[in-house]
C-alpha cells in the first residue's frame, strides 16, 4: 500500500512542479506608475473654452487652414508610409494568431520504377495535422504581445496624424504671417520713398543737408532689401508647404489669404490623468509596456516541456483507382522538455525583464514629456498675450512721436537723425506684431497638439484611400 502511494505522489510531483511554475508565468503586469502625475495643470482656471477634440484645428475657424489639413491626412507621404507600418503590424499579429489553431497539410505522390524487365507505378496521399498544446500560455502570451504590438503602431499612426496636421497650421500661419510682412513691407517702402522726395526737395531748396539725403535713401535700400528676404522666405514656406501636401514644390495650389485668424478662447485642458489617457503616443508606450510583459512571459513559459499532437491519415496504392480504398491513421503525442541549453532560456529571461523595464521608463518619460508640453504651451501663451498688449502701447507711442518730430522737423526745430529713428521704431514695431501674433497662433497650435487625441475617421479615410489605390 505504501509502494502505490508513493508511485502516485511521484507521478503527480512533475504535474504538480508545472502548474506552480505555469501560475508564475501568467502572473500579470502590476506595476505602481513610475511617475506621480499632478491633479491639475499650472493655469487650469483660465481656462474657459471647449475641451480639444481630435480635429482641433477647427477651432480656429479658417477654412484655409482646414482644406490644407484635410489635403495633408489624404495625401502626405509620410503618413501614407505610416499606415502601412500599422498594416504590417496588424498582418504579423494575424500570423502569430495562427499558432493557437492546427495546422493541416495535404499531400500526394506518385513514383514510378522502373527495371530490365518490369515497371510498377505507386501512388500515395495523405492528410497531416499539428498542433501544440498550450499549457502554460506561452503561443497565448505570444500572439498578444503582437497584437498589443499592431495596437501600438496605430497609437503611432494616430500620433503621426496629429504631428502632421500642427506641422501644417504652424507652417501655414508663418506663410500667411510673410505675406502679411511683404504687404506691409511695400507700404512701408513707399512710406520711405515718399518721405525721400520731400527730403530731396528740401535740400534742392536748402532746408536739408546732404546727409539726410543719404540716410534716408539708405533706409530706402535697406526697406527694398527686406522685401527681397521676405519674398524668399515666403517661397520657401510655399515649397514646405506642397511637400507636407505630398506635392512638388512649387505646384501646389495654395489659398491666397493673407490675413492670420484672431485667437479661440483658451481650451478646457482637462487634468493630466486624462491627457495621459487620450494622448497616443503615451498610449503607444503604455502598449509597448504590456507587450514586452507578454514577451516576458513568453520567455519563462518557454522553459517548460511543449507537448504537441500530430495526426496523419495516409493511403498508398499501385492503382490510382484504389488509392482512397484503403487508410492508415495514427496519433501521436509529443513531449519535449528542455534539459540543458548552457543557460540560453534563462538569458532570454533576463533580456526580456530588463526591456520591460526600459518600456516602463520610457512610458513614465512619455506622460512627464506631455504634462511638460502642456504646460510650456500655456505658459508660453499667456506671455505672449502679455506683450502683444505691450507692443500695441508702444505701437501707439510710435506714431505719436514720429508725428509730432517729423512736424518739428519741418518747422527746423529739430535734426531728421531723429525724425529718422522715430520712424525706424514704428516700422520695426509693426513688424514685430505681425511676428508676435504668428508666434500667439504657434503656441496655441502646441498646445492643441500637446491636448488632442487622434481625429476619429482617419483610419477610415486611408483604408478607403488605400481600397481605392489597389483597385486602381
Amino acid at each position: 500500500m505504501l509502494k502505490q502511494q508513493t508511485r502516485t505522489i511521484t507521478r503527480l510531483l512533475p504535474l504538480a512542479v508545472a502548474t506552480a511554475l505555469a501560475a508564475c508565468a501568467a502572473k500579470p503586469l502590476e506595476r505602481a506608475p513610475p511617475v506621480e502625475v499632478p491633479d491639475a495643470f499650472s493655469h487650469h482656471r483660465n481656462t474657459t473654452g471647449d475641451p480639444v477634440t481630435g480635429r482641433w484645428w477647427q477651432a480656429f475657424d479658417d477654412a484655409a487652414l482646414t482644406q490644407l489639413v484635410n489635403r495633408a491626412l489624404d495625401d502626405n507621404l509620410s503618413l501614407k508610409a505610416s499606415y502601412q507600418r500599422l498594416l504590417q503590424a496588424r498582418a504579423v499579429a494575424d500570423r502569430q494568431s495562427a499558432s493557437l489553431f492546427p495546422s493541416v497539410d495535404a499531400s500526394a505522390d506518385a513514383q514510378r520504377q522502373e527495371s530490365d524487365t518490369t515497371g510498377s507505378t505507386r501512388y500515395s496521399a495523405g492528410l497531416s495535422a499539428s498542433y501544440e498544446v498550450d499549457l502554460w500560455g506561452r503561443v497565448r502570451a505570444q500572439v498578444e504581445a503582437e497584437e498589443l504590438r499592431a495596437s501600438a503602431s496605430l497609437a503611432d499612426y494616430q500620433a503621426a496624424a496629429i504631428s502632421l496636421s500642427g506641422e501644417i497650421a504652424s507652417t501655414w500661419f508663418r506663410l500667411v504671417e510673410q505675406r502679411a510682412q511683404s504687404e506691409l513691407a511695400r507700404d512701408q517702402l513707399k512710406t520711405n520713398q515718399d518721405v525721400l522726395r520731400l527730403i530731396e526737395t528740401r535740400f534742392a531748396t536748402g532746408l536739408s543737408g546732404s546727409a539726410d539725403v543719404l540716410r534716408q535713401r539708405q533706409l530706402v535700400s535697406r526697406s527694398r532689401e527686406r522685401l527681397y528676404n521676405i519674398e524668399a522666405e515666403r517661397r520657401t514656406l510655399e515649397h514646405q508647404l506642397a511637400v507636407l501636401l505630398g506635392q512638388p514644390p512649387g505646384q501646389a495650389e495654395l489659398p491666397a489669404s493673407k490675413s492670420l485668424p484672431e485667437l479661440p478662447p483658451l481650451p478646457d485642458t482637462g487634468i493630466p490623468a486624462g491627457l495621459v489617457q487620450q494622448r497616443p503616443d503615451i498610449r503607444q508606450a503604455w502598449q509597448l509596456v504590456a507587450a514586452s510583459d507578454k514577451d516576458l512571459a513568453a520567455a519563462i513559459s518557454n522553459r517548460f516541456p511543449r507537448f504537441s499532437i500530430e495526426a496523419s491519415v495516409t493511403s498508398q496504392s499501385a492503382d490510382a483507382g484504389q488509392l482512397f480504398d484503403n487508410w492508415l491513421a495514427t496519433l501521436a503525442g509529443n513531449l519535449v522538455m528542455p534539459l540543458i541549453d548552457g543557460g540560453q532560456r534563462q538569458a532570454e529571461v533576463r533580456r526580456s525583464r530588463s526591456v520591460m523595464e526600459q518600456r516602463f521608463q520610457e512610458y513614465g518619460q512619455a506622460v512627464l514629456t506631455a504634462i511638460q508640453e502642456v504646460e510650456d504651451a500655456l505658459t508660453r501663451e499667456q506671455q505672449q498675450v502679455r506683450r502683444l498688449e505691450q507692443l500695441e502701447q508702444q505701437i501707439r507711442f510710435a506714431d505719436a512721436t514720429y508725428r509730432q518730430l517729423r512736424t518739428q522737423y519741418l518747422n527746423g526745430i529739430v535734426s531728421y537723425i531723429e525724425v529718422l529713428s522715430a520712424l525706424q521704431d514704428r516700422q520695426d514695431l509693426r513688424r514685430a506684431r505681425l511676428t508676435a501674433r504668428q508666434q500667439l497662433l504657434g503656441y496655441r497650435v502646441a498646445l492643441y497638439r500637446a491636448l488632442a487625441g487622434s481625429p476619429g475617421d482617419l483610419i477610415e479615410q486611408q483604408q478607403a484611400t488605400n481600397t481605392e489605390s489597389n483597385e486602381a
